[in-house]
């Protein structure tokens, strides 16, 4: 299985479709008058998710997890800084985010993706080895590092948007309400982000 496809079926387990009952804003009022299970459900419904973007954000997933359990520490002690002018979801994504961005300051980030949606030719460059050659292996360590590279020269902008959508798979209106733009700068970044990726995938596959 491809890193791809390991990651569309990952997004896919994580987007079931599911009636609740309370939405996330009835819930974060219920927990600021003191209600605990809404705080649980809150964690439920968020806890996966989360894992899902910090884990691609930071690449490490060990780290990721503690970033989580982070961000719900946070939201427990610090549910009566949420306000209603904002949907809950940006402000769990931007807490979590921002402790995410701190310990990148402490920890150069790891993880590696596989983008087969940053190209025009829908090539899908990927890093995957199992029982390879010592020469496949030095190969495959340059090409994981040339693909870490490109990632990183990301600027914080567009790496949001470029992991919302392609490793994510979330809607335009989705990521415009995660990170409180409006749809045409979404997509703007999400163009541009692929436009700079394209160009050093490309530049990497004409070294091979």
């Amino acid at each position: 299985m491809t890193i791809q496809s390991s990651l569309t079926s990952y997004s896919m387990s994580l987007k079931s479709k599911i009636s609740y009952k309370y939405t996330d804003e009835n819930l974060i009022l219920k927990f600021q008058q003191g209600d605990l299970n809404a705080f649980n459900e809150l964690v439920i419904r968020y806890r996966d998710k989360l894992l899902n973007f910090i884990h691609y954000y930071v690449g490490d997933l060990e780290l990721a997890e503690d970033i989580v359990q982070d961000t719900m520490i946070r939201l427990y002690n610090k549910k009566h800084y949420y306000r209603e002018i904002a949907k809950f979801s940006t402000w769990i994504y931007t807490i979590a985010k921002n402790i995410a961005n701190t310990e990148l300051r402490k920890k150069k980030r790891k993880g590696l993706v596989s983008l087969s949606n940053v190209t025009k030719d829908n090539k899908d460059y990927d890093i995957v080895s199992t029982y390879n050659s010592p020469e496949h292996d030095i190969e495959a360590e340059f090409t994981n590092l040339k693909i870490r590279k490109a990632i990183n020269d990301l600027s914080e902008k567009y790496l949001d948007v470029i992991i919302l959508r392609d490793i994510e798979s979330k809607s335009y209106e989705e990521i415009s309400a995660l990170i409180n733009l409006p749809i045409g700068t979404v997509k703007s970044r999400i163009n541009r982000g692929r436009i700079k990726l394209q160009l050093e995938l490309k530049n990497l596959k004409k070294e091979y």
